[in-house]
């Protein structure tokens, strides 16, 4: 310790001399220093005002500096600015799609404006674009074209549509008139028509950028060989073309549509078409058309006129007319099918309610109607038939009209005409009016008021058809006791579909009726039977009584034979009801509730449900069972056995088959409900006289087969 204390006291020590011998040397630079900062301060102020000096001498050559680069901006501007509004003009024509205006612009901005702007570097970027530019122009209008010739591809049948109603018009409200003059406004009518109809400013937008750019030979070709291409699709028929009217009808809409629009075309533009194009595309129409006819065959009137109109050969056309008269029929034969389909599935099978006479002349005047004692009764009142009656009778004669509007313009004497109408109508009404009723009739779920009023409608329209017969006479000229007239067949159409319902309802009765026996729950062990009848045959006598009271609109016979086809076929099921296999044993009390169940039947059957009957026929439908039952509830064997095979015998309805398997099942009942039969004298007297009736019963049938 004492040498470091040492130690520090010599450093002390040097420290100290360093500093006395550098101190001086400080005091004298802080000296110069402060002098220096004097001299600085007075510098400063020097070049301050130096450079305010220099400020205010320099202000005028800054200023004309300025100015003449101003001058120069200005100039470079002027040369600039048309570029750019030029470069945004043709924006704006590419945003709104105005192709050949931008193209006109493009070529001004190249040819003028550009080499006026200078080589600037937006200028380059500029002359680059413009080929680029002029190729999405082209490209676009191309696009556009083959959306229009996509459009009037999926179109043609609306323009051909159109076409053929414009021109029927006209044929209505005209008189006739030399084929020049008819020819002129036609096609002015359609060439307005078309341009309603259609858009052609892509064509003619594409044929002037096309121009512009030196390609219109390319345009032309292009849009000739897609036409053609187009020709082919159209003039191809469709497989199921023959099977509807429509189809026809679609196809010349088709091809008329194809050449309205070719015309336009070849008339508004400049060489895009020719005449020879247009004439070369019209024989290939005409020799596929001529072919899909022979094959199919359909009405031409309207497309002939129409192609006539624009002056091309139709002479093959008309003689096709002549051949087509049975495969037309039977296009409006399917059509007719479908209205008459529709007309029986809307009705509501109901009489017709009248709330007024007007209402009723109406009708009268769709349908002719004579009823003298519906016309005495007060309003409203209801017609007998449905709504399909006159609904049915009017197609009937919008087909006759059809028939003859077919026939018109073909030459053909009354007499042809009047023929052809009526074995038209004969096929209509044997053929597909016919199969449309067996249709209604037949179709699931028809209700017997639907049937009645089958019967009730067919029954009317069968007294119309000497009117259809007057129908066709006023419209061909031609009396209807002409020699060699078709007769119409609607009467023998109607008695037929009148049969068919009759049948029906007979078999809908005996399916109710089974319905019904199927709710049957007889207690076949029962040791007395009830004091009324059975709540599922009190059910079906009410059914029975209200579906009969709705036949008093029908004939006699029908309301009649329904109603004792209902009875015989009642009496039979409950017959084979009480001797089916799966009933085992019946007992005496099941067999009294059973002729409670039949004696209620009997009621029903004598109370006359149906008017017509004489007596108690219809009661004779019962007769099997009622003979049956009172041989087993009075137990008269001895009569039975004794009298059998006289005519005068009391059971002469009773099989001995039926009644031995009847016995059977009550000899069952007795031995296995009395067990303690064998220890009571009746009850084994009564088993013996069973045993001895069944071995009798054996007996008469082993006799009678031998």
């Amino acid at each position: 310790m004492d040498k470091l204390e040492g130690r520090i006291r010599n450093h002390d020590r040097e420290i100290e001399k360093m500093c006395n011998h550098h101190f001086q040397g400080f005091v004298d630079s802080i000296t110069e220093l402060l002098k220096v900062r004097g001299e600085a301060q007075k510098l400063k102020c020097q070049v301050t005002e130096t450079n305010q000096k220099l400020q205010t001498d320099g202000k005028e050559v800054q200023c004309r500096l300025q100015q003449r680069n101003i001058a120069t901006t200005i100039d470079k501007l002027t040369h600039c600015l048309p570029v750019l509004e030029m470069y945004s003009k043709l924006q704006e024509q590419m945003r709104s799609k105005r192709y050949y205006p931008a193209l006109r612009t493009l070529e001004q901005l190249e040819e003028s404006c550009l080499p006026q702007a200078g080589s600037y570097r937006f200028c380059g970027i500029m002359s680059e674009n413009i080929p680029r530019l002029r190729t999405h122009i082209r490209d676009v209008s191309m696009s556009d074209l083959k959306d229009f010739l996509e459009s009037i591809r999926k179109h043609s049948d609306k323009i051909g549509e159109t076409a053929m109603k414009q021109v029927c018009v006209r044929l209505c409200v005209r008189e006739r008139a030399r084929v020049s003059r008819v020819q002129h406004s036609r096609n002015r009518l359609l060439v307005e028509t078309i341009a309603d109809l259609v858009d052609f400013s892509p064509v003619y937008r594409c044929l002037h950028i096309y121009t512009v750019l030196g390609a219109r030979d390319t345009f032309e070709n292009y849009y000739r060989k897609q036409r053609r291409k187009q020709a082919r699709l159209v003039l191809q028929p469709h497989s199921n073309m023959h099977e509807t009217l429509e189809g026809y009808r679609r196809y010349f809409n088709q091809i008329v549509g194809f050449f309205v629009v070719e015309d336009h075309i070849l008339h508004a533009t400049q060489g895009l078409v020719n005449r020879a194009y247009v004439e070369e595309l019209w024989e290939l129409a005409l020799s596929k058309t001529i072919a899909a006819l022979r094959t199919h065959s359909v009405c031409l009137h309207t497309t002939y006129i129409i192609f006539m109109g624009y002056g091309f050969p139709v002479n093959q056309l008309f003689d096709m007319l002549l051949e087509m008269r049975d495969q037309y029929g039977e296009i409006l034969l399917k059509k007719w099918n479908q209205s008459f389909r529709q007309i029986l599935d809307q009705d509501n099978y109901s009489p017709i309610p009248v709330a007024s006479r007007e209402e009723y002349q109406r009708i009268a005047g769709q349908f002719p109607f004579q009823d003298p004692e519906l016309d005495k009764m007060p309003f409203p009142k209801k017609l007998p038939f449905s709504e399909f009656v006159p609904k049915v009778y009017s197609q009937l004669k919008e087909f006759i009209y059809a028939c003859l509007k077919y026939s018109e313009d073909l030459h053909l004497s009354s007499t042809e005409i009047d023929d052809m109408i009526r074995k038209s109508t004969n096929v209509l009404l044997t053929r597909t009016l016919s199969h449309c009723l067996q249709y209604a009739i037949k179709k699931k779920n028809v209700g017997l008021a639907e049937l009645v009023q089958i019967i009730i409608n067919t029954t009317h329209l069968e007294q119309s058809c000497h009117y259809l017969e007057e129908f066709i006479s006023n419209i061909t000229n031609v009396p209807p006791d002409t020699i060699n007239a078709t007769k119409l067949y609607g009467t023998s159409t109607f008695k037929d579909a009148r049969h068919a319902a009759e049948e029906e309802i007979y078999t809908n009765l005996n399916q109710k009726i089974d319905q019904f026996l199927q709710l049957a729950d007889y207690d076949w062990a029962a040791a007395q039977g009830g004091g009324q009848a059975s709540d599922y045959l009190s059910d079906l006598i009410a059914f029975l009584c209200s579906t009969f009271a709705v036949f008093t609109h029908l004939p006699g016979k029908v309301a009649q034979t329904a109603c004792m086809s209902a009875c015989k076929h009642l009496s039979t099921s409950l017959l084979q009801l009480l001797l089916e296999a799966d009933v085992r044993q019946v007992s005496m009390g099941a067999l009294q509730q059973f002729n409670v169940d039949v004696k209620e039947c009997e009621k029903f059957a004598r109370a006359g449900p149906v008017p017509g009957f004489q007596g108690d026929t219809l009661l004779l439908a019962f007769i099997d069972l009622r003979q049956l039952l009172d041989l087993f509830t009075q137990w008269d064997w001895s009569t039975y056995l004794a009298d059998y095979g006289r005519p005068t015998c009391k059971y002469l309805r009773v099989n001995p088959h039926t009644a031995l398997a009847l016995l059977e099942k009550m000899k069952d009942t007795s031995r296995k409900n009395n067990m303690f039969a064998p220890f009571r004298k009746n009850e084994r007297d009564k088993q013996k006289l069973i045993d001895t009736v069944v071995k009798q019963l054996r007996s008469l049938i082993a006799t009678n087969q031998a």
